[in-house]
């Protein structure tokens, strides 16, 4: 998936554990894995924004795209207007 989740390097800049995070923001433990491992499919935006108050950070240090190296990027690449 394109879209990559840097919670565990905010966790690492806030010397945080992730069941402190948990507790803090309200969700559970494995809600949070399953968020910072790469697995959800959406983020609740009370979600994201609880997680940036707790981490002090922006959405944008949480979140970031990054082009996936496939044959789909080819075809999106391709000469074919839509």
């Amino acid at each position: 998936m394109p879209i990559v989740v840097d919670i565990d390097v905010m966790l690492a800049r806030r010397k945080m554990a992730v069941g402190t995070l948990a507790d803090r923001v309200g969700i559970t433990p494995a809600n949070l894995a399953v968020l910072k491992n790469g697995r959800a499919k959406a983020v609740r935006f009370t979600t994201l924004e609880a997680l940036c108050d707790v981490l002090d950070c922006q959405p944008g240090d949480l979140l970031r795209w990054e082009p996936e190296e496939s044959a789909g990027t080819e075809a999106h690449n391709s000469s074919t207007t839509f």
